[in-house]
């Protein structure tokens, strides 16, 4: 199979380089990053970072973003890049060694051909995307491991945050989501993701704006994953009816209430009751404090 080529990702009209639009986009993500890390406790002084780089535009803004905070940072850690070259037909394999050798950044390629097991697995037509991820974080997970890196930095953001949550609402009846800090299934590393306050569409345009060189993440004819791309159109077209909407869900997701949902292990529904005093008055519970409390995210 042919080489398939990278997408085309000339900046967006009106958002030229060294242009104010420009600046403020840049000067934007860094600020919610940095306030991510700081708020989540994500990079330490001494800290080595394995930022995971698929080649889409998620992970290129993240590994700009953290180089700069590396720069600017009171504390000294360290980064690594780290590319899992699965094999996928038509994969252009020149492209992330090129970039990033111009960046001049410490960088790995891992070489596994887990495409061939996933092909073998899975029945034609069906997606591939959960077993291909699945061999990929365990990959990656043991090379952070045997490299002595204490954190690994993931490219999610803030709209794959809402849109995971409203997921496992609608296909697991369970509330739970894309935290930004958490230990990793092998109990070896921490997981970040500095990027968890930036919406999307800031993201799309800096990697455009930055001419990152995209490469496809559908190499394999696999189609994403369909219930993910049914909300993802949900929450789009109610941010276009009400605008802020999903910066309100995830900031909701930071101001939890206990006693005001129903899950029983983290609030305790049956000690609760109205207690009298010695005069005979009869005192209710006291108001939830996590309600009312200011977001974490700053303008």
């Amino acid at each position: 199979m042919s080489e398939i080529p990278v997408l085309d990702t000339r900046p967006p009209a009106g958002l030229q380089p060294g242009s104010v639009a420009a600046k403020k986009l840049t000067k934007r993500i860094r600020r919610l990053a940095g306030q991510a890390i700081v708020d989540y406790g994500m990079i330490d002084d001494g800290d080595r970072v394995m930022v995971c780089l698929s080649g889409g535009k998620d992970s290129y803004t993240l590994l700009d973003t953290l180089l700069y905070l590396q720069r600017v940072a009171p504390i000294d850690f360290t980064i690594r890049a780290v590319n899992l070259d699965q094999k996928q037909p038509g994969f252009p394999e020149h492209v992330l060694p090129g970039y990033l050798h111009e960046l001049g950044v410490d960088y790995e390629i891992i070489e596994r051909d887990t495409y061939s097991v996933v092909t073998e697995k899975i029945e034609p037509g069906a997606t591939m995307c959960g077993l291909c991820s699945r061999l990929r974080r365990g990959i990656l997970y043991r090379y952070a491991r045997e490299q002595g890196f204490n954190r690994i930095a993931l490219g999610h953001h803030r709209d794959d945050i809402v849109e995971t949550l409203f997921l496992n609402m609608f296909h697991g009846g369970r509330m739970s989501a894309m935290p930004p800090k958490l230990l990793s299934d092998d109990g070896d590393n921490v997981v970040i993701r500095p990027l968890a306050y930036c919406p999307e569409k800031d993201i799309e345009k800096f990697s455009r704006l930055s001419q990152h060189p995209i490469i496809p993440c559908n190499l394999c004819g696999s189609q994403e994953n369909l219930a993910r791309q049914n909300v993802k159109a949900m929450l789009a077209e109610w941010e276009a009816a009400d605008p802020g909407r999903s910066e309100r869900i995830f900031r909701s997701m930071t101001r939890i209430a206990p006693s005001q949902m129903a899950d029983r292990t983290l609030f305790d529904f049956q000690g609760l009751d109205v207690e009298a005093d010695e005069s005979g008055t009869i005192d209710g519970p006291e108001r939830d404090t996590a309600v009312g409390q200011p977001s974490i995210i700053r303008n």
